[in-house]
Order: C-alpha cells, then structure tokens, then sequence
C-alpha cells in the first residue's frame, strides 16, 4: 500500500505541473560546487579554467524519483576583463516521464574597488527544453477491469515538448575575509505550459559568508554560510557550517524544517571531490530515505597569475 500511495504521489505532482502549477528549479545541496548555476557572476572568479560535474538523486526511495545532472566550465579571460562559462542541467522526473534540459552562456565582469574588495557583475542567456513521455502516462478511462490498462485515453493530452528562452543576472562582492552575493534567475518568466500559457517565476537567490582562520596560511578554517531563495510562493532558507583542515573539508546545514544536512569532501589544488545527505525531517521522512549529492571539480592550470587579479575565498561544496 505504501508502495502504491508513493507512486499516486509521484504521478499527481507531476500531473500538477502539466494544470499549470508554477514550478519551482532544481536546486543542490552543494551549491558552491555548481558556482555558476548558483550565480552567474561566479563565472571566472577560479581565473584558471574550471570544469564541475554534479550529480543528484532526491528521494531514491519513491517510485519516480528525481534525478539531476549538470556540467559547467569556465574561466578568466583578460581579454574580455571578466570571465565566460556555459553550464548544462537535466533534470529527470518519474524516471523519465518528464525531463528538463537547459543550457546557459554567461559572462561576468570584474570591478576592483579598492585592493581589498572586489565586484563582479554576471549576466546570463539559455535555453530550455521539457520533454514529456506520454507513454509513460496512465489515466482512469485506460483501465479495462479484467486486463488493465488497454484502452486509449480520452483526456486532453499536452504537447510533448517546449521550448524557450531564458535570462539571468548577479552580482558578487568578495574579499578575502568574506563574499556576499545576489542573483535573479528567469528575469523574462518565459512560457513553459504544455497545457497552455504558464510562465516560470523569477527566482531571487541571496548568498553571504565569511572566512575565519583557525591557523595562519589558511590551512584550517571555519566558513558560516547563509543561502536564501525565493520562487513564487516557495522559500528556502539553508543555515551552516563548512570546517576545512588540509586536504579535508566537513559541512552540516539545516534546511528550511526540511532537512539537515551532512557533506564530507577531498580537495586538491587540481581536483576536488564531494558528497553530501539529506536526512529528512519532515513527515515524509520515513519514505524519501533521504537525497544523495555526489560533486567533482577539476582545476586546470593557466597563465602565471596578474598581480591585480583576487581570486574569491569560498568554500568549494
């Protein structure tokens, strides 16, 4: 029965999107390790050029559960005074009943205020796509009562795909000591109804925090962070720690009164690997069985570094 109840769950939400419901965009968990999906203003703040892989599975103990991918590079260009990134996402629904794909190009330009603080300011330009398998789709008049789903639907079926454009924004502040940022996602609500006429509300993402040694070289440090963001009527308001040690990094976060978070990550000057939990708190905890986050960052090597160029001191996950 529990089985059962999960998969109506599953397939009501994902019918709920298609009446129009306003949607909310995936999100990670580590979200400074998808810098740029994060904010656009991100782009280049490592200067050297930077390739991150995410991958996430909410709720893996649902029928059709939610998966995401993503894929980013970007680096610093003098050329330009700021940095260029491309970011790639798919998210997959119901096992693959409904898939969102999106690409962004984006460009961020670098303001040295004075030599201790620096701005960047990034603007974004994508592309989206929804893909709905319909044979994937069951309906009431389908059932026969003695052999099951046979019959064809008569309900009004939407398209199977949309497409559209879609711009974003940020802005960075950053010293050595501490970042700030905000980023608006979705500035045009572009039309992503299969129905009919629904436009992607614009989210709103602020993020601050601070770096405090715990020793001199920066060897061992705590790092408190903020991260809110709003999308409609949907908030979300992420409160935690990272501990860095070396080649060590730990983290917990509390979410909203959704989730409390755990992360674990190995960082090198060339690469950096990161996995996090999600237990959740919420009544549906004794059915998610959490959400997995697994991240990798590699960092290239580049020219010899300007003098004048801060590279921002943020936790990685």
């Amino acid at each position: 029965m529990v089985k059962k109840f999960t998969l109506l769950l599953v397939v009501c939400c994902v019918l709920g999107f298609f009446a129009d419901i306003k949607a909310q965009d995936p999100q990670f968990t580590q979200f400074y390790a998808n810098p740029t999906y994060l904010n656009p203003a991100f782009a280049g703040t490592a200067r050297c050029p930077r390739i991150c892989m995410n991958y996430r599975n909410q709720w893996p103990n649902i029928s059709g559960t939610y998966v995401t991918y993503a894929a980013s590079y970007d680096q610093h260009v003098d050329a330009f005074n700021g940095g260029i990134g491309i970011n790639v996402m798919q998210d997959d629904q119901a096992r693959g009943t409904l898939k969102s794909t999106s690409v962004n190009l984006m460009y961020s330009y670098l303001l040295p205020v004075n030599r201790e603080f620096s701005l960047k300011f990034g603007l974004q330009a994508g592309f989206f796509q929804k893909a709905l398998d319909k044979t994937k789709l069951n309906f009431g008049d389908m059932i026969d009562a003695r052999r099951g789903f046979v019959w064809n639907t008569n309900e009004n079926l939407p398209i199977t795909n949309k497409q559209g454009l879609d711009f974003g924004a940020g802005i960075l502040g950053y010293s050595k000591k501490y970042f700030i940022g905000a980023a608006f996602h979705h500035i045009t609500q572009p039309d992503e109804g299969m129905l009919g006429p629904s436009k992607l509300p614009m989210k709103i993402t602020g993020h601050a925090g601070a770096i405090i040694p715990l020793e001199k070289g920066n060897q061992s440090y705590i790092s408190p962070n903020v991260l809110f963001m709003q999308q409609q009527n949907f908030t979300q308001l992420n409160l935690g720690l990272y501990f860095v040690k070396g080649n060590f990094v730990g983290g917990i976060w509390y979410r909203n009164s959704d989730a409390f978070i755990v992360l674990i990550g190995i960082q090198t000057d060339h690469m950096k690997v990161g996995y996090s939990y999600d237990v959740t708190v919420s009544k549906l905890s004794s059915n998610t069985a959490g959400s997995h986050e697994l991240s990798l960052q590699m960092q290239f090597e580049c020219r010899p570094k300007k003098k004048k160029y801060r590279t921002i001191s943020c936790p990685s996950f």
